[in-house]
């Protein structure tokens, strides 16, 4: 490939248009019904299976899922050499590392140092936790088949439709109740945990409330599988019951749910002890390093440090590492923080975190409408979700739903629509530019 053709010049950086990669997890909607499927269609001109799972849209430089430049389009964005080749972003960025910007070069080396993605979800995903740096750089030398690379996983996920997650562990005061009003847990845990947690109060201070909600999630975690199997069956003849009697909570209907898509799995039980949180669109839920969560329903934009490290203990076929997660967890307790995002301008809200790797914009243009994404010394990554419309920076470019395009560096860019369109865009966490 030349180069020269994709070189970089101050303001005005080539568009380098991306084909993504796509996850048939198994707890994604059928292609018929899946956002994901729609978009990658979109995206790549590939076939999708109707029947078949389409959970997550992949857009960066993970080994896992790398995207390709689009080479020899018509369109011009990226004049390529060589039909069939495939050069995946990671390779052009490393051949151009200038388009990153001198300042993440520093920090990241040549890494592209966000992925970013569009999640379907059908079912609920693994009650799980990310490692931090130190954590993942050990699980990944001692099960490099199961941690694939070194690397924290911090990340975010932006509500495209009404979403559904378990996040974080509820507060003391939930905690207390459920352990008075769920027999089922006070089985599994035993009495002696459970009058810890009673006898709990707010004077006694952070680290002991810690060792307390470990020592009981820990048992519940490490129940035998069996005597699970026989309590959850109590549980979910209880709640029928008492759903004749009165309607369920949230939680409850929740528990139910999770028990029909995990049968006599521990984290039906599990999701007691986790905060239920329900985003609207354009709402914004953001977890650090071992957090627990599991997202539950719904479709979202998902963006995090590039890694694919996941530790899981229920509601999943795959492997689970009960003692790495629960002895990885922060144990922090209360409702996480919703994010509604800051407006950049009248058709732009940004989503910013408390990690460098990235941020998010979400940009919803009317009928007839512009708007400009200035100059910033990081690249970016576009992603059309719906409608059309023209990008504009060293030329006019359409634009469609499902079209992902990597921005250089210094690039000044104008998006406009004559029929309306939806595109998020992710880069560089503003902050760590004014550092």
């Amino acid at each position: 490939m030349d180069t020269d053709l994709l070189s970089v010049t101050e303001g005005r950086g080539r568009l380098v248009r991306l084909m993504g990669c796509v996850k048939n997890y198994d707890w994604g909607p059928p292609g018929k019904e899946s956002r994901v499927a729609r978009l990658y269609a979109c995206n790549s001109g590939n076939y999708v299976d109707q029947e078949k799972p389409y959970a997550e849209f992949w857009m960066g430089t993970h080994d896992s899922g790398p995207s390709y430049v689009v080479e020899g389009t018509e369109n011009g964005l990226v004049n390529g050499k060589g039909e069939g080749h495939k050069l995946t972003l990671k390779n052009w960025i490393q051949n151009n590392p200038n388009v990153l910007g001198e300042k993440v070069v520093k920090k990241w080396g040549t890494n592209l140092p966000f992925l970013f993605k569009v999640l379907s979800v059908a079912k609920a995903l693994s009650i799980q936790a990310h490692p931090d740096k130190d954590l993942a750089s050990r699980l990944h030398s001692e099960l490099p088949d199961v941690y694939k690379d070194d690397n924290h996983k911090p990340e975010m996920a932006l509500a495209l439709t009404e979403f559904e997650a378990l996040c974080g562990f509820i507060s003391l005061e939930e905690l207390k109740l459920i352990v008075q009003t769920v027999p089922e847990i006070v089985e599994l845990v035993g009495t002696a945990h459970t009058e810890q947690v009673l006898e709990l109060n707010e004077d006694d201070g952070k680290e002991k409330g810690k060792f307390v909600l470990q020592s009981v999630f820990t048992e519940l975690m490490s129940a035998n599988k069996d005597v699970v199997a026989e309590v959850i069956a109590k549980l979910i003849s209880r709640l029928h019951v008492k759903n004749q009697a009165r309607e369920l909570t949230e939680k409850e209907q929740v528990v139910l749910r999770l028990e029909k898509q995990y049968p006599a799995d521990i984290g039906v039980l599990a999701a007691f002890l986790l905060n239920y949180v329900k985003l609207n669109p354009g709402e914004a839920l953001y977890l650090g390093a071992n957090e627990p969560h599991a997202y539950l329903y719904g479709d979202c934009i998902e963006c995090m440090a590039t890694s694919d490290n996941v530790v899981r203990a229920g509601l999943t076929p795959k492997h689970r590492d009960v003692k790495t997660l629960c002895s990885m967890l922060t144990y922090r307790q209360g409702f996480p923080e919703i994010l509604q995002g800051t407006a950049v301008n009248p058709h732009v809200m940004r989503y910013i975190p408390p990690f460098d790797e990235f941020e998010v914009d979400r940009c919803i243009l009317p009928e007839q409408s512009t708007t400009e994404f200035p100059s910033i010394p990081g690249p970016s990554i576009f992603m059309v979700v719906e409608g059309e419309g023209t990008l504009t920076s060293s030329s006019d470019e359409i634009i469609h739903e499902g079209d992902v395009l990597f921005a250089p560096a210094n690039t000044n860019i104008t998006v406009s629509t004559s029929s309306g369109l939806q595109l998020y865009r992710t880069g560089i966490n503003s902050r760590f530019f004014e550092e």
